[in-house]
């Protein structure tokens, strides 16, 4: 995020901006791995992995959510938003709670990582409904594994129980 992007667009007054602005002015930074070091140079933008980068991050993605229907559960760097379709309407709804999020990170100067979106369609008789993020069209996927634990559209507990027996081997 470069400090010239830093304004009241992402919900910073003007004393916390030119406090930001202050803190990198002048500074510089280098990377280090054992006895290796790279060159100083002048900080220009906020490092990834900071704790300056993580809290700043969480402050521009507050506000993502506004507007949003549907359950949005958000995790560090990961959105996950959900709900019962079970009519046309509510595909509709899901996919105007898609574009929310997508409207945002274009004003924000962001973009999502569309290819890590999947659609997990879960219970019996699902219509299996497609969406968008943006123009793009979300692949479906049969499973996937949220906080370590794996999730699949039947809710069976099967690959978990494998995935944490073979765990337990390693072990």
């Amino acid at each position: 995020m470069s400090s010239l992007s830093l304004n009241w667009r992402h919900g910073f007054d003007r004393w916390t901006t030119q406090w930001i602005r202050n803190w990198l002015d002048g500074h510089t930074q280098r990377a280090a791995l054992n006895v290796s070091t790279s060159k100083w140079k002048l900080v220009t933008n906020i490092p990834r992995r900071s704790v300056w980068g993580l809290a700043l991050f969480n402050v521009l993605v507050n506000h993502m959510d506004a507007g949003i229907k549907c359950t949005l559960s958000k995790f560090a760097s990961d959105m996950k938003p959900s709900d019962a379709v079970n009519m046309l309407e509510g595909r509709d709804a899901i996919q105007r709670d898609l574009n929310s999020p997508e409207r945002w990170a274009h004003v924000s100067l962001m973009k999502f990582n569309k290819a890590k979106c999947k659609v997990l369609h879960m219970a019996w008789g699902n219509p299996k409904h497609r969406y968008r993020l943006g123009r793009e069209w979300i692949e479906s996927s049969p499973k996937e594994e949220d906080l370590g634990v794996l999730v699949d559209e039947e809710l069976s507990m099967a690959q978990q129980c494998v995935l944490a027996a073979q765990k337990a081997n390693q072990i």
